[in-house]
């Protein structure tokens, strides 16, 4: 596994970091280049597979395919089954060759580009065995900073 760092976490950074992805992602979302993909297609197919308690996404990505993530409400693993990605986030920027794995934490928001033909796979807790694709993304992911935070608090003070 290659895992090479290129920046250092500071608030500033952070926070500079989340505007930067915020505003890439607004303009690709309101484009209309034929060429951006939005959601689920043919150019990175997912599938799902659920065992009990568990929900696995798996992502394949064509080499040069460039992926903006919804932030993860909880901790969870990913895996890289094939392939060489680098993958930016407020941590820093990091270049992973299959196979490996890196426990990501709540609050991750990823950046993805594929150096080559890759294949991502997401492990997430499922506790209730929900099978319905729309809503695990609402209980494993957030649309924007604000609702995660707000959601963080909201469970601070439960």
């Amino acid at each position: 596994m290659s895992n090479l760092k290129t920046s250092t976490k500071t608030d500033v950074a952070i926070k500079n970091f989340r505007n930067k992805v915020v505003e890439l992602e607004n303009k690709l979302l309101n484009s209309n280049d034929t060429n951006i993909v939005k959601g689920n297609s043919d150019s990175f197919p997912l599938t799902h597979s659920f065992s009990d308690g568990v929900y696995v996404r798996e992502m394949k990505m064509g080499k040069g395919g460039m992926v903006i993530g919804k932030i993860h409400n909880r901790s969870h693993t990913w895996f890289l089954m094939q392939g060489h990605l680098v993958i930016a986030t407020e941590d820093g920027s990091f270049e992973y060759k299959a196979p490996t794995y890196v426990n990501a934490p709540a609050g991750c928001k990823r950046v993805i580009k594929a150096l080559e033909d890759s294949v991502f796979v997401n492990v997430h807790p499922n506790p209730d065995n929900i099978k319905d694709i729309d809503k695990l993304e609402k209980m494993l992911t957030c649309v924007s900073y604000k609702e995660y935070e707000d959601m963080n608090f909201k469970n601070i003070l439960i």
